[in-house]
């Protein structure tokens, strides 16, 4: 069972007014592969992470892969771009692979195909990340088995951003800015 409400609030941001929605879900999910990790197992890898990976951005505003990132972003989360063109997006440096991070990752978040699902996994794997977050359309059941073999939290069939406004952690990346 889940509860809706609009909100209205001000953001600190700016002097606009953001309508959103946010759900509030009453029952936990078990926590299996195809049901994913409850709501408070969700609230939790939220609240921790620092350094989001994100397998697959993409440069071009429109597109889910530069967009979503985006969102986290302006909601305090450090993104690190991984994809192989390199350059800069979301004005950090892009590394070519997930294995050319430099740094501790938190959170894989992927935008690939189905195809390349289970070598992604088998990198966040390797890196040494906490959870791979499969947006929806980008995982397999090889590759959530590949990631939870390896002690990686698995999460499919979800938007990381639009997830983090269902819980109320934020408005969300499709909230409405009126003037």
């Amino acid at each position: 069972m889940r509860e809706e409400r609009s909100l209205r609030t001000s953001s600190w941001q700016t002097s606009q007014t953001v309508e959103h929605r946010v759900v509030h879900y009453r029952e936990s999910v078990p926590d299996s592969p195809a049901k994913g990790p409850s709501h408070e197992e969700l609230v939790r890898i939220y609240a921790q992470p620092k350094t989001i990976a994100v397998v697959g951005a993409s440069s071009t505003v429109g597109k889910p892969a530069h967009d979503k990132p985006r969102y986290l972003q302006s909601q305090g989360y450090r993104i690190v771009p991984v994809n192989p063109h390199g350059g800069e997006i979301l004005g950090e440096h892009v590394f070519a692979s997930l294995r050319d991070v430099n740094m501790p990752i938190d959170i894989v978040d992927v935008f690939r195909p189905p195809a390349e699902a289970e070598a992604v996994a088998r990198d966040a794997v390797a890196v040494g990340a906490k959870v791979v977050w499969f947006q929806p359309g980008t995982d397999t059941d090889v590759a959530a088995a590949v990631a939870t073999k390896g002690g990686l939290t698995v999460i499919r069939r979800r938007c990381m951003a639009v997830t983090h406004g269902l819980l109320g952690l934020g408005p969300g990346p499709h909230a409405r800015v009126k003037s």
